[in-house]
């Protein structure tokens, strides 16, 4: 997921040839808004931490670009294209390192398991929208 500060900051483009020229296949993506009761329910594993306010706040405040992306080992090879949470720490070349600008705005989301994954997925997107 491309998320809010990113899209507003005219990342998208950038971002997705980044994507694409390290081998992923776009399955399916599509542009939206997450409501407010929407961000919430998509973080709600993080219910319990003190940032879950404030994550819901900034993700239900722009637009995001959801997609589902495959390639051999998809989760792990995505982990390493986007960088670490905190751009500070992400290495150089990487999704965070180039276009975030905090731990809290960080540019991305990506699945930590393929079971998120597959989740995941299936919380923005149908059957019919996978390619």
């Amino acid at each position: 997921m491309i998320k809010p500060d990113a899209v507003a900051n005219g990342h998208i483009g950038g971002i997705l040839a980044q994507i694409n020229e390290a081998g992923f296949r776009i399955v399916a993506m599509k542009m939206l808004r997450l409501s407010t009761e929407k961000a919430g329910e998509f973080y709600a594993v993080h219910k319990e931490r003190p940032f879950y306010g404030e994550l819901v706040e900034f993700m239900s405040s722009g637009h995001i670009v959801a997609a589902i992306l495959e390639k051999d080992n998809a989760v792990e090879e995505f982990r390493k294209l986007i960088g670490a949470t905190n751009p500070a720490n992400a290495e150089e070349g990487t999704i965070r390192k180039k276009y975030a600008e905090s731990i809290g705005r960080n540019a991305v989301h990506g699945s930590d398991s393929d079971e998120n994954a597959a989740i995941e997925g299936n919380f923005f997107f149908s059957g019919l929208e996978k390619f």
